[in-house]
């Protein structure tokens, strides 16, 4: 099955704290700069995998931008959507750790290029053979990137194509209202919806539901495929069978020494999204995207753990010698 993929938002450099515990409010060394952005990280690893995937977001003229670009070009993003401002300039985070996935971060993202992302970028050109959508949440962090992803989102469903959303919650954005609102108008639209084990109370109706009771309320909305990720724990998989009935599986991810957490859940998702458009089984696209997360975790940097198809394979094999 042939299959173009797009995805929009936060093209940015992510500087890292040396020492666990390392506060900002106090001087301290950070390594960096790395490539980041959550659905840059998710474009980076499609397109490891060998498929077909373009990028919009917006840089500024200057070497930060410069090493984004030269990052994802290398990998094989198509980078034709991504805009250079004279104006602004790229986007950045700052994280420090306080535990192996309690993370702090400062992110300048809506004053920086990318933050002036806007419906005017979207070109529909660049969208004429593209079949699926991936959203991430914290990609609609203000009015002009929810229209450009509206753009985008209209223009693919209009010609029957798909849409995945991960709603990548940070508590740091918590307070943008835009991003909140914006959230009932995307699941609508959903396809495939990846939420992590700690979101699944946001999409809850009531405090005391179980993840299956929520997963449930949201298939009979008409979201098709569902996976909870889990980290180490693996992945559950809810859907339907061919008889209408619904559908639970979970896969048992792999065991790891994590070095650095972040952009694993969007390894995870770029490798289940992109193998099951390609017509790969559940379980086996869960596999792979369990991998991936693991291989991603094991790198320090966002995008620095990635991998090609051989590399999942390989660890895989390795993991269950």
């Amino acid at each position: 099955m042939q299959f173009k993929i797009c995805t929009i938002g936060e093209l940015l450099v992510e500087f890292l704290a040396k020492k666990q515990n390392q506060r900002f409010d106090q001087t301290g060394e950070f390594i960096g700069p790395f490539p980041s952005g959550a659905p840059a990280i998710f474009a980076d690893q499609v397109a490891k995998l060998g498929f077909p995937v373009i990028f919009f977001s917006c840089i500024g003229k200057d070497p930060f931008g410069n090493m984004c670009i030269k990052r994802l070009k290398q990998d094989g993003v198509i980078i034709d959507g991504i805009t250079t401002h004279n104006k602004a300039n790229t986007g950045s985070a700052f994280v420090t750790y306080k535990g192996s996935n309690d993370r702090d971060f400062i992110f300048n993202i809506p004053n920086s290029a990318c933050g002036l992302l806007s419906f005017n970028h979207i070109n529909e050109n660049l969208l004429k053979d593209c079949t699926h959508l991936h959203v991430m949440g914290s990609s609609l962090y203000s009015f002009r990137a929810i229209d450009a992803m509206r753009k985008a989102l209209d223009i693919i469903k209009s010609k029957g194509g798909t849409i995945s959303f991960d709603p990548n919650l940070r508590k740091e954005m918590f307070n943008i209202q835009e991003m909140e609102q914006s959230f009932d108008y995307i699941m609508e639209y959903t396809d495939i919806f990846l939420p992590s084990e700690s979101e699944v109370s946001y999409f809850a109706s009531s405090n005391d539901e179980s993840e299956d009771q929520t997963m449930f309320a949201l298939l009979n909305k008409g979201i098709k495929h569902i996976v909870v990720k889990k980290g180490s724990k693996g992945a559950n998989y809810y859907g339907r069978d061919d008889n209408n009935n619904l559908l639970t599986l979970h896969v048992d991810g792999f065991i790891t020494t994590p070095v650095d957490p972040t952009g694993a859940g969007d390894c995870f998702g770029a490798t289940f999204i992109s193998l099951m458009l390609a017509g790969y089984s559940v379980e086996q696209a869960l596999q792979y995207a369990n991998a991936s997360g693991a291989l991603a975790v094991s790198k320090t940097g966002p995008m620095e753990g990635t991998s090609t198809f051989a590399e999942l394979k390989q660890f895989i094999a390795k993991y269950e010698q």
